[in-house]
């Protein structure tokens, strides 16, 4: 896929982001958000995730199709090295490797600002996902029942995680995410 860029996400890129994401949230149990993020709050968590975490769009032929980002787990201290992630891909643009590509660059980068654990929820049911993160080395580690409720039905949310970075000695701590 020699057309394809990722890169770091502006806020220029929320109109697009928002745009890709809508569908989601109004036609999919991917989310479990029921109103679709504007332009401006889209832009807000560009600028969140990129402070701390990450947040990269592909572009395909120099448009915006797709988009990673990665933020936090939790928000206890001890929970500072792990990050939750995400992607998204606009309609028709799924199953041609972009997602593999986002994730790609998404995990390097947090590795890089060191982050030792990413983990991703998946409504279920959600075959492609699953078979995305199984590819990037993700492992299950849990599915909470019934944690959701959408479209008039309860909604199982599977977890999984992987790695990050370089192992840490037993005993002490990695450095402080940059």
């Amino acid at each position: 896929m020699p057309d394809l860029l990722v890169r770091d996400a502006t806020a220029d890129d929320a109109v697009t982001c928002a745009a890709i994401y809508a569908p989601y949230v109004t036609g999919t149990t991917v989310t479990f958000e029921t109103e679709p993020p504007d332009a401006a709050e889209m832009a807000r968590r560009i600028a969140k995730a990129q402070d701390r975490h990450a947040f990269l769009v592909l572009e395909e032929g120099g448009d915006v199709v797709g988009y990673a980002y990665g933020g936090p787990f939790k928000e206890r201290a001890a929970y500072r090295w792990s990050c939750e992630v995400s992607v998204y891909l606009a309609d028709g643009r799924r199953g041609r490797g972009g997602g593999r590509r986002l994730y790609e660059a998404l995990l390097e980068r947090l590795s890089a600002r060191g982050y030792r654990m990413a983990a991703a929820g998946m409504t279920q049911p959600n075959e492609a996902s699953a078979r995305l993160h199984a590819a990037l080395g993700f492992e299950p580690v849990g599915t909470y029942r019934a944690i959701g409720w959408k479209f008039g039905a309860p909604r199982d949310v599977t977890w999984v995680q992987r790695p990050l970075g370089e192992p840490v000695a037993p005993g002490e701590d990695p450095p402080d995410p940059a």
